[in-house]
């Protein structure tokens, strides 16, 4: 899971960002490590009809759509003939659905059309990346389809794919996301995808600012996950518990 890629992230979205150097070294870590890189939609299809994946299959996604992907990272994607999904959020995106609100500079939708049109996938990230479990149950068809509505309107085809705001959901949630739609979800959760986690909350391993190539490595063979992301799941588990003592209390629809 990645998501701006830049030599100059803003404050806020430094430590979830990596250079294009690194980028492009993780890429290539992957092409000698024999990967086969697939996007959410031929991997969700796969495990869903029990159909064959390529040998030693891996995803590459960005979630919220920042800038670089398309100036740095899509140049490397297409060098290495490598399929990805980008997930968007789309009240971000530069263009007329702008709300403002983004945390960096942001795609336009030219360049979101140039992303698909050499293989990128383009999923869903919800209109205005709320934490979705903490909206009521309109607000949240609201988010979900008017996502999926604006990405159909300007691609011509509507996602099947969608990534969790800040990798929450709830069964709540996950039924909102199916029922809007999109085929399959996914989360964080810092491991590698199951198919007994289900379509709709398929875990992913973070990469930062900080992984080096000796733990980017690690983290594509799936090794030492629980050292590597200790810290992270502490704070997680901690903040689900907060999360759920709020989830009793009525939010707005």
């Amino acid at each position: 899971m990645y998501h701006a890629v830049t030599d100059a992230p803003a404050a806020a979205t430094r430590a979830l960002s990596v250079t294009p150097a690194a980028f492009a070294g993780q890429l290539a870590v992957i092409a000698a490590e024999g990967c086969t890189p697939v996007d959410t939609a031929t991997l969700a299809a796969a495990w869903r009809r029990g159909g064959p994946l390529p040998e030693r299959p891996v995803l590459i996604t960005f979630d919220d759509g920042y800038e670089g992907v398309h100036r740095h990272a899509l140049p490397e994607l297409v060098r290495h003939g490598f399929p990805a999904t980008a997930f968007v959020t789309t009240g971000w995106l530069r263009g007329e659905h702008d709300v403002g609100g983004a945390p960096d500079t942001m795609l336009d939708w030219d360049q979101v059309r140039e992303l698909a049109a050499h293989g990128v996938e383009i999923g869903g990230h919800s209109h205005t990346h709320p934490p979705l479990d903490r909206i009521g149950d309109e607000a949240l068809a609201r988010e979900l389809g008017l996502c999926r509505a604006i990405v159909a309107g300007r691609l011509g085809s509507a996602p099947v794919s969608f990534a969790h705001p800040y990798g929450h959901s709830t069964r709540r949630v996950r039924r909102a996301v199916r029922e809007a739609g999109f085929a399959q979800a996914l989360a964080v959760g810092n491991g590698l995808a199951r198919r007994a986690q289900g379509p709709y909350a398929l875990r992913r391993v973070t990469v930062r600012r900080r992984t080096g190539a000796e733990e980017f490595l690690r983290l594509l063979h799936g090794h030492a996950l629980g050292r590597n992301f200790a810290a992270d799941r502490v704070l997680t588990k901690g903040y689900a518990a907060v999360r759920a003592a709020r989830r009793l209390v009525p939010s707005a629809g």
